[in-house]
């Protein structure tokens, strides 16, 4: 089955060669050549990473936690107990907190972009992955279809062989019919 990837898209893609991505020509190549298309997407991206990526991972992954939330929800009940119980008169943040609320401003206002930059980083992961995942399904789809071809091709060929077979028995049997006829009369 020596055929061009030009007829090989056609047929199993059903689309011509200028129609077709980067990534497909890769998959469809990969199938001609019988080599494996699956790689470990990981492995590109488990580098080191620059230091602001690993910033941005490691808050993301604070942030996001229930540790945090537990954390910083004792640390409200601590600074509104402490100012508005504790220290009445020598409150530095009496009610109605202002500096609190100058903290937790500021707190959302680096926390939030920085856990943006983690989603960013996660969605270009998704992305990668996404794409690896196509490839592999799309080269099982080509290697399904050309198994198909194969059972399809040695179908064909039993069907022509049981054919001769057939054509032939039917020539011995005239044959044999032949010579009974001869004998019997």
């Amino acid at each position: 089955m020596h055929k061009t990837i030009d007829e090989l898209s056609t047929r199993w893609l059903q689309r011509n060669l200028d129609s077709l991505t980067e990534d497909e020509l890769r998959v469809l190549q990969s199938a001609i050549d019988r080599r494996p298309i699956s790689r470990d997407p990981n492995e590109s991206l488990s580098g080191p990473g620059r230091f602001g990526d690993r910033v941005a991972d490691a808050m993301a992954r604070i942030g996001g936690s229930w540790a945090f939330i537990v954390s910083f929800l004792l640390f409200l009940v601590v600074w509104t107990i402490g100012n508005a119980f504790l220290l009445t008169r020598d409150a530095f943040d009496p009610y109605p907190f202002i500096f609190l609320n100058l903290i937790l401003s500021m707190l959302a206002a680096v926390q939030a972009p920085i856990i943006m930059m983690s989603q960013n980083r996660q969605a270009a992961r998704d992305r990668l992955d996404a794409t690896h995942d196509y490839e592999v399904n799309l080269k099982a789809e080509i290697e399904i279809m050309a198994l198909h071809d194969k059972l399809d091709a040695l179908r064909q060929r039993e069907i022509l062989n049981m054919q001769s077979e057939i054509t032939e028995l039917a020539a011995h049997l005239k044959r044999i019919d032949a010579r009974l006829g001869g004998v019997a009369s």
